[in-house]
């Protein structure tokens, strides 16, 4: 049962593995977390193999010196954010279910522009009356608010120097059930959405720039895209 798993992460040592693993954005190990989490490896491991076992992360086995043949070690136990949805609802609620009707819905009929309009309404009226976003630290702030767990990146490109361009991604999406099965139509409305929450006349902008496992929609200073 969902319950049964989220309850696990009432453990403040497993719940400190479980936030560390899933901010890596990358497989961690044993020895990683523990030093994280400020706990001894045994216990780190006893901890992080509850939750894969519970589904909440996924384990699996890699040589983490980066070497390969005699004298390379041997494989290491490292886990990484199940792909897995976990939600809890009581009484139960299929919320999923209707929002795939409505976006099937939508999608049929044409209304692509109109759902955009509406999201970047409710964008800005989340933001409320204070001026766009102020700069990449804030935005982030406003993102992770909304559980979209932001990351800073550079972005290689003309003009990025060493490093790239700064962009903050997003980890989750959290339309993303909905989405992969009607991408066109709910990326645009979450690009609309996060649009009218940060504004589009400030000095952070958001654009579409789709990678597989993340939030189709990145968030950078105006000035690294104008057209």
């Amino acid at each position: 049962m969902d319950i049964d798993a989220i309850a696990l992460l009432q453990d403040p040592v497993r719940r400190r593995l479980y936030e560390y693993v899933v901010a890596q954005g990358r497989e961690v190990g044993r020895n990683e977390a523990a030093e994280a989490a400020g706990v001894a490896r045994t216990l780190a491991a006893h901890h992080l193999d509850k939750l894969a076992g519970a589904g909440l992360l996924e384990s699996g086995s890699r040589r983490l010196t980066g070497r390969s043949g005699p004298g390379a070690g041997r494989p290491a136990k490292v886990y990484t954010r199940a792909r897995a949805e976990w939600s809890v609802s009581l009484p139960a609620r299929d919320y999923l279910t209707a929002a795939e009707l409505l976006a099937e819905a939508a999608e049929g009929a044409g209304l692509d522009a109109g759902l955009c309009a509406a999201a970047r309404r409710r964008g800005e009226a989340l933001r409320g009356p204070g001026a766009p976003c102020g700069g990449l630290e804030e935005a982030m702030a406003v993102l992770a608010a909304r559980g979209y767990e932001p990351h800073l990146e550079g972005v290689e490109g003309e003009g990025g120097g060493e490093g790239g361009l700064p962009v903050v991604r997003m980890r989750n999406c959290p339309f993303h059930a909905v989405a992969e099965r009607f991408p066109p139509l709910v990326c645009g409305m979450n690009l609309a959405l996060l649009e009218g929450l940060l504004g589009t006349d400030g000095p952070v902008r958001a654009r579409m720039d789709a990678r597989p496992g993340e939030c189709c929609v990145v968030v950078e200073d105006s000035k690294n895209n104008i057209d």
